[in-house]
């Protein structure tokens, strides 16, 4: 997976240079979305879109870490629908404005309490629970995200809830699967392995291709949300599996 790699070294200075760009560009941008608060919501969204096509960008000449991307025609003319994406590290938060906007990201309320980021955040018309409310984040969820989607809005969920480590699974969590069956909208799974290059609370970013598989459309017709959770996973995890041969038979694993 990280053949010829640079020396620790240059890992750690290409990463810093990152980082430095990355922190100012958040609060920045962050307070640009502050300061567009009386415009409508898309005024205020474009930045915050900005925000993370640009630390992609950043990424990749910084550190090398580029991604490839399949599954684009399974979204082609959508204009909204709900988005469950796996959840190994920051990247897909900035790498999901590529493809799905205008966005409504879940996510838990003390984010909106983090400095300069969270006070943007806000702004952007987040769909903020309180994951330890059980029932009432679920009908929270559904409440506001059948507002989004009447809005033409991409609703984005993390299923297992927090970012996993690469290689494991955690509990994939009902909720954007109760508001497909609640408004009858399509489910988008997203797999991706991020993880490997850009591990949860790492400093150092490695250089690689981050595969990415943007699934066909779940109907939630006649299905629980159950069903609709079930067949999600079972797609998500399929196509790990296949991103984790393929990551191996490119790089000469066992």
């Amino acid at each position: 997976m990280k053949a010829d790699q640079p020396s620790g070294v240059v890992l750690y200075l290409r990463s810093l240079a990152f980082w430095v760009v990355f922190t100012l560009s958040t609060i920045a941008l962050s307070l640009i979305v502050v300061l567009l608060f009386p415009l409508p919501f898309r005024q205020r969204y474009a930045p915050a879109r900005f925000w993370g096509i640009m630390n992609v960008w950043w990424v990749e000449k910084t550190c090398g870490l580029r991604y490839h991307v399949e599954g684009l025609e399974n979204i082609a003319g959508l204009r909204s629908g709900i988005v469950l994406c796996k959840h190994q590290s920051t990247w897909e938060t900035l790498a999901l404005h590529l493809w799905f906007k205008p966005s409504a990201w879940v996510l838990k309320r003390e984010l909106l309490k983090v400095p300069f980021f969270g006070w943007g955040l806000a702004l952007t018309d987040p769909i903020a629970i309180d994951r330890k409310a059980g029932r009432k984040a679920v009908e929270q969820l559904i409440e506001q995200g059948t507002e989004r989607l009447r809005d033409n809005r991409w609703v984005i969920i993390f299923p297992e809830g927090t970012r996993i480590a690469a290689g494991k699974r955690g509990r994939y969590r009902i909720g954007g699967a109760a508001l497909a069956a609640e408004t009858g909208s399509i489910v988008i799974p997203v797999a991706h392995n991020a993880g490997e290059y850009w591990p949860r609370r790492g400093f150092i970013k490695h250089p690689g291709v981050i595969e990415v598989r943007i699934g066909p459309p779940v109907d939630p017709a006649g299905k629980s949300a159950q069903q609709i959770m079930d067949e999600t996973r079972r797609w998500i995890e399929t196509e790990m599996e296949k991103i984790t041969t393929l990551a191996e038979h490119e790089h000469g694993e066992p």
